[in-house]
Parts: C-alpha cells; structure tokens; sequence
C-alpha cells in the first residue's frame, strides 16, 4: 500500500499543478486576451495541457481507486478525493486531508 500512497500523492500534485494552470492561465489568456495578442496565442497553445491533465487524471482515478479500496475508505469519502481533480486548487486540500487520513489509520505509511 505504501506504493500506492506515493504514487497517489505524486499524482495529485501533478493533476492539481495541470488543472489551475489550464484553468487559471491557458483558459482565461485563450478566451480573455485580444484576440491575435501574444498572451492569447499562448493561451491557445498552452490549451494542449488539458489533454495532458486529462491522461494523468485517469491514472490518477485508478490509483486513487485502488488506494481507496485497500484502505477502506467511505464511499463519500472517495467520491471526494476522485472529484477534486475535477475542481482547481480544491484537490490540494483533498490531498493534505488524505494524508492525514491514511497516516491516521496505517501508522506504517507515516516515514
């Protein structure tokens, strides 16, 4: 389980770095900028990074999935920790409320 729990950690910083940069930096200089601007064609082609998050979030899922199952976690609970990669900046919340949680019941995982 330690396996999962750092590579779900890892994850969950890479798909919240991926998602408030798409959508705090690439979606609003793609959409906002003038049009034809310099900010607004790096808006455009910084855009290719949502099909980047999109790839990492899946095997975020299944990672954090299989966390959830060994760990036994609530439904609600996991349906939480999966739908904050979904929500800029919220999953970083998510993520430290996990850590507590999974130090709290396998203390083994804690070095």
């Amino acid at each position: 389980m330690s396996r999962l729990f750092v590579a779900y950690r890892v994850l969950a910083m890479i798909v919240g770095v991926l998602l408030a940069f798409c959508a705090l930096v690439a979606l609003p200089l793609k959409y906002l900028a003038p049009e034809g601007s310099d900010l607004q064609q790096f808006g455009e082609s910084a855009s290719i990074m949502w099909v980047l998050h999109g790839w990492v979030f899946m095997v975020y899922v299944v990672v954090t999935f299989l966390l959830a199952r060994r760990a036994r976690w609530t439904v609600p609970f996991t349906v939480l920790v999966l739908a904050a990669g979904l929500i800029p900046l919220i999953i970083f919340w998510v993520e430290r409320r996990v850590v507590e949680r999974v130090r709290a019941e396998h203390p083994e995982l804690a070095a």
